[in-house]
């Protein structure tokens, strides 16, 4: 029987008749906070999925200064935990410093991305552009047993107990956290050495930093990497003697920003760059190679492969739309959410190390984006990537796809028209040895029957559909990221 109780509740001030398209709908936010155990569950629901799904959420609790972007929402984490056949949820806001002074002041204090950080009420903030409330909303990884959320723009890391969610402060690697310019979302976890690796950046020289954190959580690594000029770097890669990092010509317009403004452009004429370091390389180390002109968001995996090094990810084939596309809303700052109007693609880029030559290639001609992979697997040879399709012109996803990158086949399940998903999360089955010996998790909000469900697939049959679904207290938000972590590396499991 489920039971669920009310944690608590956070201040709101969004007006109830709230028609922004992205605080509405699939993306209208919550406010309040739940435990819930031993949740309905149809299907069957497989002993052996054994850990926690997370997942981040952008939630606003008040409007915007002047324009609201849903990059700007504030961090709920959600959690379900999956153990001897029964589903468990939590919920919680992650209390940043800048949620808890709006929540103190009742208001926005900080501009948001499409804003003029001139806006801003107050003159401090984080972000690689200043002047920016650190949400935390954007990513979440365990290292060393412990949640930790992160934000795209750089910023404090803030942690969490992944059972309970409870706040556990934020990351100071013992004094040595690189407070000045924080670090970026889509920090990277290796399973095999238990390292957390990261970047952040900024629009003074270097403009970004690269670095690692062992598996004590110290950290071990910290060096400046020389670019052109700022750029806005959203993701990494590694494998298992080198990080990936890269220098994409989409960054903000050089005059503009000289003038204090934050305008995102795609510059046609400069090659995208790919820098391979050294995991514990000097600055001097790192080698750039060059290929064609993109911008990617989020990459997959990378691997060595004899002299080779073989990035995947997605590269957008129109990386500034000029319109979220004639489905998507109107408004202009919207054009660069919807995969569907970047022509995103899973692709390949090949490094040699030894001769420097490139090479490049489309992987699918389908459009999807937000891969995961079996975690067992980052870092080294591997095979599949469980990624999303997108609703037409919305940064909303409508169904799941398994790309084999050895082969070229693709198994794609759809949801029905009105329900969306969120980044899948690959939990490896107990005692399985095979990589998509695994299932799915992924949390729906679905608009027909008002409601949210924690769904599972088998990856090795997604075609088939979900085998299981929990019911969650509350019809839930969409979001961005999510990760899974196995119930034998928690504390206390």
């Amino acid at each position: 029987m489920v039971d669920v109780e009310v944690y608590g509740k956070m201040l709101s001030t969004l007006p109830e008749d709230d028609d922004h398209p992205y605080r509405s709908g699939p993306w209208r936010p919550q406010s309040i906070e739940y435990d819930a155990t031993d949740l309905d569950v149809t299907g069957e629901l497989p002993d052996d999925l054994y850990g926690v799904y997370l997942r981040n959420t952008e939630n606003p609790l008040h409007p915007a200064i002047v324009r609201y972007h849903p990059f700007d929402g504030d961090a709920m984490i959600h959690k379900v935990s999956f153990s001897g056949g029964k589903v468990s949820y939590r919920n919680r806001f992650v209390r940043t410093d800048g949620l808890l002074a709006e929540q103190q002041a009742g208001r926005s204090l900080w501009a948001g991305i499409a804003e003029n950080p001139n806006s801003s009420t107050r003159p401090d903030g984080w972000g690689a552009r200043g002047r920016m409330k650190d949400a935390a909303s954007t990513d979440v990884v365990v290292h060393a047993g412990v949640a930790v959320a992160s934000f795209w723009q750089c910023g404090d890391l803030y942690l969490l107990d992944p059972l309970t969610l409870d706040d556990l402060g934020k990351c100071s690697w013992g004094g040595s956290f690189p407070s000045d310019l924080g670090v970026s979302a889509h920090t990277k976890v290796d399973d095999h050495t238990g390292e957390l690796l990261f970047f952040n950046y900024g629009t003074s020289a270097p403009f970004l930093h690269y670095g690692v954190v062992d598996a004590g959580n110290r950290l071990v690594h910290y060096v400046p990497i020389d670019l052109p000029g700022p750029r806005l770097p959203h993701d990494m890669a590694y494998t298992e003697h080198y990080a990936i990092l890269n220098d994409m010509p989409l960054f903000w317009e050089p005059e503009l920003l000289a003038r204090g403004l934050y305008a995102s452009r795609f510059h046609r004429d400069i090659p995208s760059r790919l820098g391979v370091i050294p995991r514990r390389g000097a600055s001097a180390d790192i080698r750039w190679f060059e290929f064609d002109p993109t911008y990617v968001l989020h990459w997959t995996n990378a691997y060595e492969s004899g002299d080779e090094i073989i990035v995947e990810g997605f590269f957008q084939g129109c990386p500034e739309p000029a319109t979220a596309g004639p489905n998507g809303p109107k408004e202009k700052m919207f054009r660069f959410l919807a995969a569907d109007t970047m022509q995103t693609r899973l692709h390949r880029w090949r490094m040699n190390l030894v001769t420097g030559q490139t090479r490049e290639e489309d992987l699918s001609e389908a459009c999807t984006e937000f891969g995961t992979i079996n975690s067992g697997f980052g870092g080294r040879p591997y095979r599949y990537t469980y990624a999303a399709t997108n609703e037409p012109g919305w940064f909303l996803f409508n169904g799941l796809v398994k790309h084999d990158t050895l082969t070229g086949r693709e198994e794609q399940y759809q949801f029905e028209p009105g329900v969306f998903c969120s980044e899948a999360g690959v939990a490896p089955r107990v005692g399985g040895t095979q990589e998509d010996d695994a299932y799915l998790v992924t949390l729906t909000v679905d608009m027909n029957r008002d409601l949210s469900e924690c769904v599972v697939f088998r990856a090795n049959d997604v075609g088939h559909g979900p085998i299981a679904r929990a019911r969650l207290p509350e019809r839930i938000a969409s979001g961005t990221h999510s990760c899974w972590a196995p119930g034998e590396s928690i504390e206390g499991w």
